[in-house]
């Protein structure tokens, strides 16, 4: 009779949980598990992600790199084209000015020509924004890039000071040293992160950094 009655108990036990160590461990239906609700655009910007930092920008984190850089270097080539389309265009007034009222006064601390090194920065700027904006050399290009936004940060600097930074008011209605502060940060991001997707960098390591990783 007690034989009958543990058996009647096990079975009892098994029929609604598990037993495990002596416990019985109840097993929830699948049916009966609450279901998670899909996560919304909403839920990311009102939720705890809201608070939370991408640790590393790939898939849909990398998208907005692309037109940054592209848009970027774009800009960057019409800065390096004093005077006419192509770079360092001497004897033109825009190459002339930039030599007269920004190399001399302001850079003659450089040895050498004076025009040379606007022809430098002209080239730097201009070819520097072409392999930036394909995503092609791009560290080698941000590092360029990034020289040549220090020395127009150093050259605003000199000639019209901080202008009150940062509450100051002037009459552009921006500071004179933030436009190539802010490229500046830029190329330092793609300096330490490389060129993104969609990028002739990208395409190169997908075909030499995988075989270089599987040796």
């Amino acid at each position: 009779m007690v034989k009958v009655l543990v058996l009647a108990v096990t079975g009892l036990a098994f029929s609604n949980g598990l037993m495990v160590g002596g416990h019985c461990a109840r097993l929830t239906p699948r049916r009966m598990q609450p279901t998670r609700m899909k996560e919304t655009t909403l839920d990311r910007l009102t939720g705890p992600k809201l608070f939370k930092t991408v640790t590393k920008t790939e898939g849909i984190h990398a998208v907005p790199l692309v037109p940054l850089r592209v848009l970027t270097g774009i800009l960057m080539i019409h800065h390096g084209s004093e005077g006419g389309f192509w770079p360092a265009n001497y004897g033109t007034p825009g190459f002339d000015g930039f030599v007269d009222f920004i190399v001399k006064p302001y850079f003659g601390f450089l040895p050498g020509d004076p025009a040379l090194w606007s022809a430098i920065h002209d080239y730097a700027e201009f070819w520097g924004g072409v392999l930036f904006a394909i995503g092609f050399l791009t560290r080698p290009a941000s590092l360029t890039l990034l020289a040549t936004m220090g020395g127009a940060v150093y050259f605003h600097l000199a000639s019209t000071g901080w202008q009150g930074f940062p509450f100051g008011h002037v009459e552009n209605y921006s500071y004179n040293f933030e436009e190539p502060t802010l490229y500046a940060l830029i190329f330092l991001l793609f300096f330490f992160n490389g060129s993104g997707p969609l990028s002739v960098d990208s395409i190169i390591y997908n075909q030499i950094g995988e075989e270089g990783e599987g040796q």
